[in-house]
């Protein structure tokens, strides 16, 4: 007979986890017995923070919930800011703790690891958190973790199984291991909707994370309805160099008039965020004539009362709305509203984000079909305002939503394990790179196919400048910089030094993926970027 860890690894097995991300501990041996001769591959990090990240990379380029194993306490603490991001862009990760014996818990006895309320604490973060007290719970927690992450808006959940209960043999009836469907839209929604779509004459469709995974159904769509297709910055990708693709921040002014003058907007999987529609924080959201919105979770329909709203999987909505519109595609001068909005909003950009677009055009272009995963760093910004990606789910970062600096090393390592024969290009800053350095080891030892770009201009220039419009002069925006030759060193990392970002062309990439495995390209930026 199992144990209840054991039967616990099994169920993830069951439901197609492949690979765990953990850090083991003295707390959690009885889940790692559970391991020994699953078909699931253990990597460990090295930092609970990262094991979030990592969690959080692999997700999104798998499109399967992404887990990570970390101990009770501080093990679980230190996944918080993982869990955020995760929530923040509504991405499907499941953080596994220990926790302290049951007759124990909130008795501040000074246990190891002790916290007042543990489950509380993370119920406050992750969409939900469940706690298996003995095998009877094993059954409904798994069922209800994985409804919340594939039946509903997906997002981050955490399950704590105390250390007295997981030993315990597993007596209950088996698991099941089905997954949930997802909801289905009604038909007189459907209908409605293709109601609006037919008699447009000026359609828009926006495309959010939650549409990312549909690329084939909009392009298809759009074309019918010869829409301009806005994509977010989690939905970059989906349309690549196609007339009708708009790939820009819909925060800036070009694009926020052409869904101003649309008299119907399909907006799909996209939650109206502030860091993706109104970046700057001037107050002033496009203002929508008429909204038809496609979301999987029915909360996120709520906040937009006025709109015509269908509840279900993005994918299968679109699917019905292609076979049941009628046959003749419109005619609504939509590539040519497309091509002005892309060139009115690259106008709009500085010629330093203008230079940097550029810049990762380039990269694109000598690494086709790549990854890209960032942190808040100049290129990235200068991308999340306007670049065109030429893989759906393949460009991602974590300068938007929750913002958390630290995320794109770690995340770029579950990237290259999700897909292990793509390119995986990882952009960050000097400054956020040094929030989780250690991790590079785990991309050596693993031998994943990383190039590590370091964006070096010697601090935090984003805050610097930031400071400097309102005003203030710059404080602790300067934190000195490691020598990243000799930390690429350090891992046995193949190491290349840009002075420009002209000097990261096809030739650099080519020449750091000649030997397998990770490498690293450093950019050195010491003032303002140049053409």
């Amino acid at each position: 007979m199992r144990s209840i860890g054991q039967e616990f690894i099994h169920a993830l097995s069951a439901r197609g986890v492949d690979v765990i991300f953990g850090i083991p501990g003295v707390h959690t041996i009885e889940l790692y017995r559970g391991l020994q001769g699953a078909s699931i591959r253990h990597v460990t990090p090295r930092h609970e923070q990262g094991a979030g990240f990592m969690a959080d990379g692999y997700a999104r380029v798998s499109g399967r919930p992404g887990v990570a194993f970390v101990i009770t306490g501080p093990g679980l603490t230190n996944t918080f800011t993982a869990l955020g991001q995760a929530r923040a862009d509504s991405i499907p990760i499941i953080v596994v703790s220990s926790e302290n014996p049951l007759n124990q818990l909130r008795r501040g006895k000074g246990l190891l690891h002790e916290l007042p309320d543990q489950h509380g604490l993370a119920s406050l973060i992750a969409m939900e958190s469940y706690q298996i007290k003995s095998a009877a719970d094993l059954q409904p927690a798994i069922e209800q973790c994985f409804e919340t992450l594939t039946a509903q808006r997906p997002g981050p959940v955490h399950i704590e199984i105390p250390l007295d209960v997981t030993p315990k043999p597993y007596d209950t009836s088996a698991l099941s291991h089905e997954m949930p469907p997802k909801p289905q839209a009604e038909g007189q929604v459907i209908t409605k909707a293709i109601e609006f779509l037919q008699s447009s004459k000026t359609p828009v469709i926006i495309a959010g994370g939650g549409a990312k995974r549909a690329s084939a159904s909009i392009q298809m769509l759009a074309e019918h309805c010869d829409a301009p297709v806005v994509q977010t910055v989690n939905a970059r990708g989906v349309l690549h160099h196609h007339p009708l693709s708009v790939p820009a921040s819909p925060s800036l002014n070009a694009v926020k008039t052409l869904i101003e003058e649309a008299d119907v907007v399909l907006a799909l999987g996209t939650e109206f965020g502030q860091t993706d529609f109104d970046m700057y924080a001037t107050d002033t959201m496009p203002q929508i004539k008429k909204l038809i919105r496609v979301d999987i979770g029915a909360d996120q329909l709520t906040t937009t009362p006025d709109a015509l709203a269908i509840h279900g999987d993005v994918d299968e909505v679109l699917g019905r709305l292609i076979a049941e519109m009628a046959d003749a595609p419109k005619d609504a001068d939509g590539e040519a509203r497309a091509e002005k909005a892309r060139h009115d909003a690259f106008d709009e950009i500085s010629d330093d984000m203008r230079h940097l677009s550029h810049f990762l055009d380039e990269i694109r272009e000598a690494c086709p079909n790549a990854i890209m995963v960032g942190d808040s760093a100049q290129p990235i910004y200068a991308g999340n305002l306007y670049y065109d990606h030429d893989r759906p789910a393949g460009w991602f970062n974590a300068a938007t939503g929750f913002g958390a600096l630290g995320y794109a090393i770690p995340a770029a390592i579950g990237a290259a394990i999700a897909d292990p024969e793509a390119d995986v290009i990882c952009i960050t800053g000097d400054g956020g790179a040094q929030f989780s350095l250690p991790e590079l080891m785990v991309a050596k030892q693993e031998d994943l196919n990383i190039t590590f770009i370091i964006w070096n201009n010697h601090g935090y220039q984003e805050i610097s400048t930031s400071m400097q419009a309102v005003g203030v002069d710059p404080i602790g925006c300067d934190p000195k910089p490691p020598l990243f030759e000799d930390i690429a060193k350090a891992y046995g990392i193949p190491f290349q030094r840009c002075d420009h970002i002209k000097g990261v062309t096809k030739t650099a990439i080519n020449l750091a993926k000649q030997s397998t495995g990770p490498s690293m390209i450093e950019v050195v930026e010491t003032g303002k970027t140049k053409a």
